[in-house]
């Protein structure tokens, strides 16, 4: 009961925080946008975010091997979709990362506390990396409102590297090994996932002020990690329009590109839906 009361809560607050929106933004118009987005470029950004989250499995496979859990590469990406699947209704990564945690526990019988560093730690490292771009895209001067702090934001990177590198150190120091790996895997997962922002830019027909659109697409996938809504959906929108606000963008085409980038994510998502439904075969206890 208390997990329905929890996915009913977040409903509601995706469906107000849309509500708030669509007062201050008349849906028509932000229909109108949609409706003349081009298919190809969307079928193209749906390509590289699932190369994306390709890319994302192969971060966490070798997050598993730093505790001793050895998955051959297509039982770890049908692992991964499945939880990707959860995530859609279960947001902030709780309910596909329970399930894998709960898969990995069952049949390796690795320590609770092993398997919840291990996600927590890939979750960091795509954290890491998200305001590792948005630093570097703020500090190149794209808007007046930001030039005068570019060497603040260029200085935050290292920093902010050195201390989450200190941090595992301290806590997690059993996943260092594998630390400038899933550094470049993050940095893969993060690029990827710009070109399909690029993509449905360009499918909105959107060639200017790609910068601060990036910046705004990197900031709201911060905020929609924090688990309050379903999906990220709502709280990545009203980033979106408050971030048009502020850097005078098209508020149109900021709210269509933040709800065509939730359909890629829920298209790509729902393909772990056959899993659910279909056990899925036994891990490969393998690398290769």
């Amino acid at each position: 009961m208390k997990k329905k009361a929890l996915l009913f809560l977040k409903i509601g607050i995706s469906a107000v925080l849309l509500y708030l929106i669509f007062l201050k933004i008349p849906f028509s118009e932000v229909s109108q946008t949609l409706l003349k987005a081009h298919w190809g470029y969307l079928g193209l950004g749906t390509l590289f975010f699932f190369l994306s989250k390709i890319i994302a499995a192969f971060r966490l496979q070798l997050f598993w091997q730093c505790i001793g859990v050895q998955l051959n590469h297509g039982y770890n990406l049908r692992l991964y979709l499945l939880g990707m699947f959860y995530n859609l209704f279960l947001p902030g990564g709780i309910g596909g990362d329970a399930y894998k945690g709960y898969v990995i526990k069952k049949t390796f019988q690795t320590p609770t506390k092993k398997i919840f560093g291990a996600l927590l730690v890939d979750r960091l490292s795509g954290l890491l990396l998200l305001c590792v771009f948005s630093a570097f895209i703020a500090a190149i001067g794209i808007h007046e409102l930001l030039s005068p702090f570019r060497y603040l934001f260029l200085l935050a990177v290292p920093l902010g590297v050195l201390v989450y590198y200190i941090g595992l150190k301290k806590i997690y120091p059993y996943t260092l090994a594998v630390f400038w790996k899933t550094f470049v895997y993050s940095a893969g997962v993060q690029l990827s996932q710009l070109i399909t922002a690029l993509c449905i830019l360009w499918a909105l027909d959107q060639t200017q002020d790609i910068g601060l659109y990036f910046l705004v697409f990197l900031i709201s996938s911060i905020v929609a990690i924090i688990p309050l809504t379903i999906g990220g959906i709502g709280s990545r929108e009203l980033t979106f329009l408050y971030g048009a606000q502020w850097l005078a963008l098209d508020y149109k085409t900021a709210i269509a590109m933040s709800l065509l980038f939730f359909f890629i994510t829920a298209s790509v998502s729902l393909t772990g839906m056959v899993y659910h439904f279909r056990s899925l075969p036994e891990p490969g206890k393998n690398t290769k």
